[in-house]
Parts: structure tokens; C-alpha cells; sequence
């Protein structure tokens, strides 16, 4: 039982770095034989994965086609970006508030790994390097973790964990000439630091949207139909 519980959480990790790496395309179907093969794992294993990934927003299930990576489409992404506007500058004041000085150091360790993580793979400079995502994705997530209200982390976590998939396939997105996003990550950290909850949620909300509009701006109606 440990042995396929060890088999699944190695299948899950795997399939979720190939989806947020964009290795594995919007609306492309999920079949058993397949993921068995690429992750030389079993059926039970690969359910178990596809199933945390499917609670995750990563993934869907659809009736005659089984398992997908989530498609893409700009009404999706509309109501996304106004569910994270709402949700991650709630949580982000909750956490300014109640978080305390350990909350404040991981917040800058965070800040700090991010800033020395090389956006791009020269083997892939058209997206960003799984690296920098995953340090991108701890920083935002630490800004968060002072926030008491576990339910609301959680939700703000699914949130930015759904809006991964729309960076990815964002060729421009890290690349704009009129865009500097090491700063914009350093101004909310210092308002964070500064305890000021409303201009860090007003700078938090204007990096969201400046993000959406240009993913809005880039893709095409339906980047990606299943």
C-alpha cells in the first residue's frame, strides 16, 4: 500500500510539472495507456494523480472523453482573474495582518530565491523555466501563508495554480518590453514588509490584471478546444 501511495505521488508530481511546463497542451486528452506508459506506473497510480490534479483546476473530466488538461478560452479566464482579484488581495491583507516576523522572513527567503532563478531554460527560452515557475508560485504563496484562514489560502492557491496554465501558453508573458516584473514582485513584498494592506492588495490586483489583459490580449478565442 505505501509502495503505490509513493507510485502516485511521483506520478502526480511528474504530470503536474509536464502540465505547468507546457508539455502537456490545453484540452489534450489523458488516456490511461498512455500516462502508464510515459510514467511507467500503473492505472490505480495514475488515477490517484489524475484525481488530486482534477481538484486542483489542472485537469477536467468530460463526459465521453475522460480526463483533459483544462482547456483554455477567455471567458474562462475572465471570471478567473475576477475570482483572483477578490480572493488573493483578501488573503493578502489577512496576511499582512495577522502574519507574523517568521511569516515577514520566509516572505524575503521567497522574494529572494525568486530573484536568482533565471526565467528561461536555454533549452526552451520561448517559457518559463519550471524553475522560476516553482519560485514564482512559493512567492506569492509565502505572501499568503500569514493569513490564519486556511479555507481562504487554499482557495487562493487553486486560484493562481489555474491562472499557471494561461502564463504558459503566454509567449509574451515575462517578455514585455514595457513591463518590469522583478519590480512589480518587489513592490508588493515591500508593502507587505511595510504592513500596508491596502497598497499591497492595489499593487497584487494591478499585477493580475496587467497579466490577464496581456494573456487576453495574445491568445485566440479559444486557444485550445478538447
Amino acid at each position: 500500500m505505501a509502495g503505490e501511495t509513493t507510485r502516485a505521488e511521483g506520478v502526480y508530481q511528474q504530470l503536474r510539472a509536464d502540465i505547468l511546463g507546457g508539455r502537456m497542451i490545453p484540452g489534450q486528452r489523458l488516456k490511461f495507456p498512455e500516462l502508464c506508459e510515459r510514467y511507467s506506473t500503473s492505472v490505480g497510480a495514475a488515477r490517484e494523480a489524475l484525481t488530486r490534479l482534477t481538484a486542483e483546476g489542472l485537469v477536467k473530466t468530460r463526459p465521453h472523453l475522460g480526463y483533459t488538461v483544462t482547456p483554455l478560452s477567455h471567458e474562462d479566464l475572465a471570471d478567473l482573474t475576477k475570482a483572483r482579484l477578490e480572493i488573493e488581495s483578501l488573503v493578502l491583507r489577512l496576511s499582512i495582518l495577522e502574519g507574523d516576523v517568521q511569516w515577514e522572513a520566509r516572505a524575503v527567503a521567497a522574494h529572494h530565491l525568486l530573484e536568482r532563478t533565471p526565467f528561461t531554460d536555454p533549452a526552451d527560452p520561448d517559457r518559463p523555466a519550471d524553475a522560476w515557475v516553482a519560485a514564482h508560485a512559493d512567492f506569492h504563496l509565502a505572501l499568503f501563508d500569514g493569513c490564519r484562514n486556511r479555507r481562504l489560502v487554499a482557495t487562493a492557491r487553486g486560484l493562481r495554480e489555474e491562472a499557471e496554465l494561461y502564463r504558459q501558453w503566454s509567449v509574451s508573458f515575462g517578455q514585455e518590453t514595457d513591463r518590469d516584473l522583478p519590480a512589480e514582485h518587489k513592490a508588493i513584498l515591500e508593502a507587505a514588509l511595510a504592513r500596508d494592506g491596502d497598497l499591497a492588495a492595489e499593487r497584487l490586483r494591478d499585477h493580475i490584471a496587467h497579466t490577464a489583459q496581456l494573456l487576453i490580449s495574445c491568445a485566440e478565442d479559444e486557444p485550445n478546444r478538447p
